[in-house]
């Protein structure tokens, strides 16, 4: 927020609007339902005690760069070949997901398709060239996708929002978009004309799906200068069949995912990023490690783990193959059940 006075007025009045359209919350938990605990003049901030991330430092970024110069070896089956990608996305009727890659999944719920966090090119950077580079295709190709109903975004970090896949997207006039806070005009300034913004325990219901933003232990930027300026959340995926928790990104709260399984669980189904978990004196704020990530699923009350966020862009310092062994091994010491721990292939499509 800048510091001129006038800026500052009209900020918040923006502010004060976005909240009076927005939909009511639930006022049954102190701490979840308090809008204004994790707004300050400085930005957004996650629930305290949790801290907020700060920025990594430029060696960190100089290692993310390197690494999109030396990608690592890909295991035989982690993509499905593209034929067999639609092949199978096409024969599974009914509410299904499917994984493209890190937190980017199509959800058929309820009769519609939703886009979550798109992300289908090959750099996770503000230069279409260079940055961070996935080394593994996307699930499906961005001129391939189905028709899109609903796109939600978690947060505004390059892996989880990517300009040259919004960009692309057909039908950007039918297309509803729900996003946390601060994230409307990145859509319609890209053509988008149905985007809603909600702060953390506001809903929205499309059709038959009800839609409900609520915390999660991250931060936002896509820039030096706008560090946490824009919200962050999880998101409650409601259909008539199925409910679903979807995190893009995390760190860890031993209050918030429980407040959240008390008062919105228990779920079929959670989707929970498993890997950029190192260093972890870096990262414990804003990753969880694989064995955080099955207990917030437990935290929740989800019956089925999805493992995401991991596979397919180097982002941290782990070995890129070493979150799904972790995942699983704590998935089945915590009590679920193998077939309850998905750890899927990026083009995979599975029935709900």
């Amino acid at each position: 927020m800048k510091k001129h006075t006038k800026a500052i007025t009209g900020a918040a009045f923006t502010l004060i609007m976005s909240f009076a359209c927005s939909v009511m919350s639930n006022q049954n938990n102190k701490e979840m339902d308090n809008k204004h605990r994790h707004q300050t003049s400085a930005g957004f901030q996650n629930y305290p005690p949790v801290q907020t991330a700060a920025p990594k430092g430029t060696f960190f970024y100089l290692r993310r760069f390197w690494d999109s110069v030396f990608l690592p070896d890909v295991p035989d089956g982690h993509v499905l070949p593209e034929f067999e990608a639609l092949q199978l996305l096409n024969s599974v009727e009914g509410d299904r997901v499917t994984w493209l890659g890190q937190a980017s999944f199509l959800i058929r719920i309820a009769g519609k398709t939703i886009l979550t966090d798109p992300f289908l090119t090959d750099f996770a950077s503000p230069i279409s060239w260079a940055g961070p580079r996935r080394f593994v295709p996307p699930g499906i190709p961005l001129d391939k996708l189905p028709s899109i109903d609903i796109v939600i975004v978690s947060h505004n970090h390059y892996d989880h929002l990517d300009d040259e896949t919004v960009n692309s997207l057909a039908n950007k006039d039918a297309i509803q978009v729900v996003v946390p806070f601060g994230l409307k005009s990145f859509f319609t300034e890209r053509g988008y004309i149905n985007v809603t913004e909600l702060d953390w325990n506001d809903q929205i219901s499309i059709g038959n799906i009800k839609l409900i933003a609520l915390p999660a232990v991250h931060d936002s930027a896509r820039s030096t200068d706008d560090q946490n300026k824009t919200l962050w959340a999880s998101w409650v995926i409601l259909g008539p069949k199925n409910k679903i928790y979807f995190i893009g990104d995390t760190g860890y709260s031993n209050t918030i995912f429980k407040q959240i399984g008390s008062r919105y669980g228990p779920f079929d189904y959670a989707i929970i990023p498993i890997s950029a978990y190192e260093p972890r004196k870096l990262m414990w704020m804003s990753h969880v490690t694989p064995e955080e990530a099955v207990t917030v699923g437990k935290e929740v009350g989800a019956n089925t783990l999805i493992a995401s966020h991991w596979g397919t862009i180097n982002l941290s310092d782990e070995p890129p193959w070493e979150p799904p062994r972790r995942f699983s091994r704590a998935g089945l010491y915590n009590g679920f059940a193998e077939e309850e721990l998905w750890v899927m292939k990026i083009g995979e499509t599975r029935p709900l």
